[in-house]
């Protein structure tokens, strides 16, 4: 049983010599050292060229709606954690909820262009439970209708697809450390 309430914890001995070289530096936050081991830790794991670490999994969310929503609409799904549709809204865009696929509870990808407008700049597709959503299909919609793409693989953290990482796909992948997550940190 994986029990998502419940955060996994290393050894203690462990944990504080992390901790421990954190002290040493005087360097808690910032593009500390610890940070650019794990970003660096982190593209080799998920076999990408660029990371940053933010403070939680909000944050790329409302930067990558930033940059691509271009304050249009964003086609989106229902079914994800309240910091998907309030990134949206936060960033002077609007939400298009397009119901779930039955079996996998991600994005209907055959729903998504009947709620595309001249006035969609996105899909914002959130991956689930380590089911990644059908990147072919979106992209293919996506390439047809010249719409950027943002996954919130947070729940796909590890999983490949064609050999590489679900983080490789659509314009920007987000993710999300917290401890409900499959890999999580502090």
């Amino acid at each position: 049983m994986i029990n998502v309430t419940k955060t996994f914890l290393p050894p203690i001995e462990e944990y504080t010599g992390w901790v421990q070289k954190a002290f040493d530096k005087f360097w808690l936050t910032n593009r500390g050292e610890l940070v650019l081991l794990l970003e660096q830790k982190l593209k080799e794991y998920l076999g990408v060229d660029w990371i940053a670490i933010t403070n939680n999994g909000t944050v790329p969310l409302q930067i990558a709606v930033k940059l691509l929503g271009k304050r249009g609409e964003i086609i989106t799904t229902p079914f994800s954690f309240v910091a998907t549709t309030s990134s949206i809204v936060w960033e002077n865009c609007t939400p298009v909820f397009v119901d779930i696929h039955p079996e996998f509870l991600t994005i209907d990808e055959t729903k998504i262009e009947a709620a595309i407008t001249e006035k969609t700049t996105c899909i914002l597709a959130t991956h689930v439970f380590g089911n990644p959503c059908d990147v072919d299909a979106i992209e293919r919609i996506a390439k047809k209708h010249n719409l950027k793409v943002i996954y919130d693989a947070a729940h796909c953290f590890g999983v490949n697809y064609n050999g590489k990482s679900v983080f490789n796909y659509g314009d920007i992948s987000t993710c999300s450390f917290h401890a409900t997550k499959i890999f999580h940190t502090g």
